[in-house]
């Protein structure tokens, strides 16, 4: 009687399983139906599996299921997204681990299909091939790592002050809140990739009693709020293990209709660990990435013992009308707390300059790069506390606007400048930098007139913010390896020139830009033997207390 009754409720039961966004390639109609195991596709595009009541049975009784438990060829020919999205669907639904079949090699097309994944997931020792030549939609991600959690508004939260402690909600757990005033504009970009700005957001966590997590503070005053939700953050930790991707690359025209075909993080508290991505097929030209793995909308998020590859640097018409080289990215991570990379590296070399740099982050706060050889470390839109620990950064070196604490410690640096403040977002820092036990070799060895410090701001551009060097820098064993160096070489520089214009009294300045006020050094050392000196424009500096 008791086996008649489950073979009742599964031959006659039916579920929807419903992607974070409503999308046809993410819905799946799972039914349980006294026939064969089996996923198809209905006329909208849809995914229909079925699975029979006996290997429902033998999968909750193994724990897991595999690819090829829905119909994975994985031979490297046959296009198996369907199969591996129903696989993460079934999975979802039961509570069960994925599998990927040890040796297979899954072809992954250009069909409009995420597959989602909300359990552990072991991709092994399993390789993905991923085919970018014909793409239905370049923004569709392979994987998407989502939450059975929702995101509420908090319609009772009408304003918001800078570095706040609290807010007055009553929450169901810990959440991430992100918050939002379209009706002011920051990080209004200057240069070949000018743009208007984007409206102020903000991202921070509070328990459920409405207590704000200082390590990440809020960091702009909202007198006014256009959208504010809460997503709870997940208390079980989600891994993902293994996994040997390959990127095909795509062909299409060299402008910015970025590429997301890729593994997106959208679910707090995930470990990412030891998965390969690898870049083939690169031509003269092609459309730039969104980053293989991307992070976004989530808090506690660990990438370790994982190989990246830098992509082709192609260019493009920019804003300006002008030729500008486009930013393309293996790692991302946007409107996300407390990232960590760690043992990171990559495939080609990091000093290679027709590779663009490998990372670039917007509206985050304490990311970390531990034991990393990467490329870059980048901050476009801002980052609130960073930190670089016992890691070699390549030839686009360390380049960040932001606010907080910037630490370097322990680090080789080739870069053209130990730290570069983006020009295109005001050189702004509101904070303090560490720099600790390094080694810089100024543009990778090659001639040039080093300086530590890189920027510039005329002062003449209303970036949607009052701009800032760090208030503090201090500088602790760090030796500089300018062996290098053209001739009529001055020695290092503190500060590079950051308004060759600001010489003298007499200029104006449109929108002040503030100079750091105290530069702390102890023990820094030249190949040269040359003196470090304050900058080549020594009038900007003549206020900075050097001690």
């Amino acid at each position: 009687m008791k086996h008649l009754l489950l073979w009742f409720f599964f031959s006659s039961y039916a579920m929807v399983i419903q992607g974070q966004t409503e999308g046809p390639h993410e819905k799946v109609v799972i039914t349980y139906q006294k026939k064969k195991t089996q996923v198809r596709t209905n006329a909208n595009s849809e995914l229909q599996v079925n699975v029979s009541p006996v290997d429902v049975r033998k999968f909750k009784a193994r724990g897991f299921v595999r690819y090829s438990d829905f119909g994975a060829r994985g031979d490297g020919k046959t296009d198996d997204i369907n199969a591996i999205a129903a696989t993460h669907a079934f999975a979802n639904q039961q509570g069960l681990l994925v599998k990927a079949d040890a040796g297979a090699t899954y072809y992954i097309g250009g069909k409009e299909r995420t597959a989602i994944i909300r359990t552990d997931t072991d991709f092994g020792t399993a390789s993905f091939l991923i085919d970018d030549t014909a793409v239905k939609n370049h923004n569709t991600a392979v994987f998407e790592v989502g939450s059975n959690l929702q995101a509420f508004k908090l319609e009772e939260v009408t304003s918001l002050k800078r570095n706040q402690e609290k807010i007055k909600a009553s929450l169901p757990a810990n959440c991430l809140i992100t918050v939002t005033n379209s009706n002011i504009r920051r990080y209004i970009r200057f240069g070949l990739n000018q743009n208007n700005g984007s409206p102020q957001t903000d991202i921070f966590v509070v328990d459920k009693n409405g207590n704000v997590d200082m390590a990440a503070p809020i960091i702009w005053d909202f007198d006014q709020i256009t959208e504010i939700t809460a997503l709870p953050i997940d208390e079980k930790k989600l891994t993902i293990t293994g996994g040997r991707f390959n990127t095909i690359a795509n062909q299409a025209e060299s402008k910015y209709t970025y590429y997301s075909r890729n593994i997106t993080i959208k679910r707090s508290n995930v470990i990412v660990d030891g998965l390969e991505h690898r870049v083939s097929g690169e031509g003269e030209h092609g459309a730039p990435y969104n980053g293989f793995i991307n992070v976004n909308n989530c808090a506690y998020v660990t990438v370790q013992n994982c190989i990246l590859t830098g992509h082709k640097t192609y260019s493009t018409i920019g804003a300006a009308g002008k030729p500008v080289s486009m930013g393309t990215y293996d790692l991302l991570v946007n409107r996300a707390l407390n990232v960590s990379f760690v043992n990171c590296s990559q495939t080609n070399d990091i000093k290679d300059s027709k590779y663009w740099g490998i990372f670039g982050s917007n509206y985050s706060k304490n990311l970390l790069y531990a034991q990393c050889t990467l490329s870059r470390f980048d901050a476009h839109m801002g980052v609130a506390n960073a930190t670089i620990r016992n890691s070699t950064l390549g030839h686009m070196g360390i380049n960040a606007i932001g606010s907080g604490v910037l630490t370097v410690e322990n680090c080789t640096i080739y870069g053209r400048n130990l730290i570069n403040l983006r020009s295109d977002y005001g050189s702004t820092w509101q904070g303090e930098f560490i720099i600790r036990n390094c080694v810089f070799v100024p543009a990778g060895g090659n001639p040039i007139s080093a300086s530590l410090i890189g920027g510039s701001n005329s002062s003449d551009h209303d970036f949607g913010y009052t701009c800032y060097m760090p208030e503090r820098i201090s500088i602790e064993n760090l030796h500089i390896d300018d062996s290098s160096h053209p001739e009529a070489y001055q020695g290092p520089a503190i500060f590079a020139n950051f308004n060759p214009q600001l010489t003298d009294a007499s200029y104006q300045e449109k929108f002040p830009y503030v100079r750091t006020r105290e530069v702390l050094l102890r023990k820094v050392t030249t190949a040269s033997g040359k003196a470090l000196r304050i900058s080549d424009n020594p009038f900007m500096f003549v206020d900075v207390k050097v001690n």
